[in-house]
């Protein structure tokens, strides 16, 4: 289907399936962040998915390129993100399997109710919101926790999950008592983690997390990934992602 651009935008080829997804150019744009959590995501056939704060929807786009999910949902409170990541939507043909959502994360549940989603996952805003001159900037509300914090996540998590229902989380390791503290407080136990390293001689900046909802104590770690071998060049796992491999 062709859609319309505004000033500013492009259309970015996903080289999957012949994706594509609408961004602003002067805006947040997606990065590897959100290739490495779709990818972590384990996605079964009919299951049913809410991505929170999904900005112009690469999460949904990519599960629904990778997986046999039933119902993909985004959700985006900021106006003209969400428009835009609705009309990706269209542009894909996805308007049967993926719906952008247009609300606040931390009352989404009157919406779309509780207690329904298999699986949930967010790429939220890893920074505090400390010295932000600017609160309404689309670049500074992707990146810092202005509209939502991490608690909030993890809490509108917990009551969009069936029990038993897994929620896949990216986020930076210097969080990480955070993470798993907060997480049990909302019924959320962590049971796979996984730090993800620029390089191997670098530390980790970002980790991946599983949670299980009502899930016991029992935490895995997996081997490190590395985004970047010795040569500068992506890692053949990196590579590997970027390929049309489904995720389940």
């Amino acid at each position: 289907m062709e859609v319309e651009l505004k000033e500013n935008e492009r259309i970015d080829d996903l080289q999957l399936k012949g994706l594509k997804l609408i961004q602003d150019v002067d805006g947040f744009c997606f990065g590897v962040d959100a290739v490495l959590l779709a990818n972590f995501a384990k996605i079964k056939k009919g299951t049913t998915v809410v991505d929170l704060g999904t900005g112009t929807g690469i999460i949904p786009t990519l599960i629904a390129g990778k997986s046999e999910a039933k119902k993909i949902y985004g959700v985006e409170i900021q106006d003209e993100v969400y428009e835009m990541a609705t009309r990706s939507v269209k542009l894909n043909d996805l308007e049967d399997r993926v719906e952008i959502v247009h609300g606040d994360i931390k009352e989404i549940y009157n919406t779309i109710g509780k207690g329904f989603a298999s699986v949930v996952t967010s790429n939220p805003p890893y920074m505090h919101d400390a010295g932000i001159k600017n609160p309404n900037d689309k670049k500074a509300i992707s990146r810092h926790e202005i509209k939502c914090n991490l608690e909030d996540i993890l809490k509108t998590a917990s009551q969009l999950l069936v029990s038993r229902g897994k929620f896949y989380m990216i986020h930076r390791p210097t969080r990480l008592i955070d993470i798993l503290t907060l997480g049990r407080q909302y019924k959320l136990e962590a049971k796979v983690i996984r730090f993800v390293h620029p390089r191997p001689d670098k530390a980790p900046n970002l980790i991946l997390v599983e949670y299980a909802k009502d899930g016991r104590p029992d935490l895995k770690i997996l081997d490190p990934l590395y985004v970047y071998g010795s040569d500068s060049d992506y890692s053949d796992e990196i590579k590997a992602m970027y390929k049309n491999e489904d995720l389940s």
